[in-house]
């Protein structure tokens, strides 16, 4: 195997989910800036997710439809014409 192929900075990371405020702690040697405070009184970095496995469509079976400023009503019209 390779010598320093894989980084050594591992640590304990709290990553939370920002949609529905889910959180869990795992290792890993992501970068963040900000810390929290975990269930076990330890303090953690904190980094954000815009989606986890608890807020995905296809794990929740639920589909979230977001239309900003009309941008389907915008398409159809478009090629509404052709």
């Amino acid at each position: 195997m390779k010598k320093d192929l894989h980084p050594s900075s591992y640590r304990f990371v709290v990553f939370k989910d920002m949609s529905n405020d889910y959180s869990f702690l795992t290792k890993s040697c992501v970068e963040t800036k900000e810390t929290v405070k975990w269930e076990d009184g330890n303090e953690y970095p904190l980094y954000k997710l815009e989606i986890s496995h608890t807020s995905h469509p296809f794990y929740t079976g639920k589909m979230k439809l977001v239309d900003t400023a009309g941008r389907i009503d915008k398409f159809k019209n478009r090629y509404a014409k052709k």
